[in-house]
């Protein structure tokens, strides 16, 4: 449907007067009379009816309004879809209740005239090629892990280092203790069912395991958060990982524990990840507020794997 010949229509009927309407589109009356006679022929109806007064909206025109001015409205989103500043910002991070997601919450409290488009992409390959293609405008990462190094066209800074806590259910060993070493953990079954092979976070569990000898077992199916947290409430012999700030809710009847891991402090590595030519002005918004904010851990007590250096 020609949307220029619908804007027309939406004009005249707003105005009631093809004169007025040729002059708040620019265009002389013979061109909205023209551009109204091909949409009633397209439409096969009548739109208008000539009076002394000007132009009425016949029962198919006041039919075809509402429709009319949706087409417009859709036209327009679809523009501004792919407008940069015009479109909300696009944010790739793993989990909705990841550390990640709470620090895009916290950005959109401090800028609610941006809008968000929050998206959630399984692995860092993914997240960069729809860096590339312009899919998306930013992710959430753990950079550069083994076997994934960035291109050149696309950047990262490291905006958060988030403490490892081990989660057990209420009979579990080490259930009462107000904190474990690394060393405590020795021998005791942590039950990771998301570690997927080849991603960032496999890397890191991977690098975790050969450095102190830990025991990760990803077995089974990964039903989710939910699956997980009921699995460590009734199993006794397993525990698992959880990021201090990922936000967990269970049933109070599970007695789960969060019990803070020292000596050293694992700590996962976030970067955000963003294209070197990438023109949304919001994102240069976000960058700030993340610096601003930023949490990062280099001290002493902690660990990160090797490859987890800031860029």
């Amino acid at each position: 449907m020609d949307l220029t010949a619908v804007r027309t229509f939406v004009a005249a009927a707003d105005s009631g007067q093809f004169q007025v309407a040729a002059a708040e589109l620019a265009v002389t009356q013979q061109a909205v009379s023209k551009r109204i006679a091909v949409l009633e022929r397209d439409l096969g109806v009548r739109l208008f009816t000539r009076t002394a007064r000007g132009a009425q909206l016949t029962i198919d025109g006041q039919a075809f309004l509402p429709h009319a001015r949706e087409l417009l409205r859709v036209a327009e989103r679809a523009v501004d879809s792919v407008h940069a500043g015009r479109r909300p910002l696009r944010v790739d991070v793993i989990a909705s209740r990841s550390a990640q997601s709470a620090l895009m919450r916290g950005f959109h409290r401090a800028h609610p005239e941006i809008d968000l488009d929050v998206v959630m992409l399984f692995d860092i390959d993914k997240a960069v090629a729809a860096i590339r293609s312009g899919a998306i405008d930013a992710s959430f990462r753990a950079v550069a892990a083994p076997g994934h190094p960035l291109p050149e066209d696309v950047k990262s800074v490291r905006v958060l280092d988030e403490n490892l806590q081990l989660l057990t259910g209420p009979a579990h060993a080490l259930a009462g203790a107000r904190s474990v070493t690394v060393a405590q953990l020795t021998g005791h079954r942590i039950w990771m069912p998301g570690i997927v092979p080849g991603t960032e976070w496999t890397a890191y569990y991977d690098d975790l395991v050969a450095e102190f000898g830990l025991t990760i077992e990803a077995t089974g199916p990964n039903f989710g958060s939910d699956a997980l947290l009921d699995t460590i409430a009734d199993t006794p012999a397993l525990a698992t990982f959880m990021g201090a700030d990922s936000r967990l809710v269970w049933p109070a009847g599970h007695g789960l524990r969060r019990i803070p891991v020292t000596d050293p402090t694992p700590v996962y590595p976030h970067s955000l990840l963003w294209h070197r030519d990438n023109p949304h002005p919001a994102l240069a918004t976000l960058r700030t507020h993340l610096a601003a904010t930023a949490a990062v851990r280099n001290v002493a007590g902690t660990w990160v794997p090797g490859w987890a250096i800031p860029r």
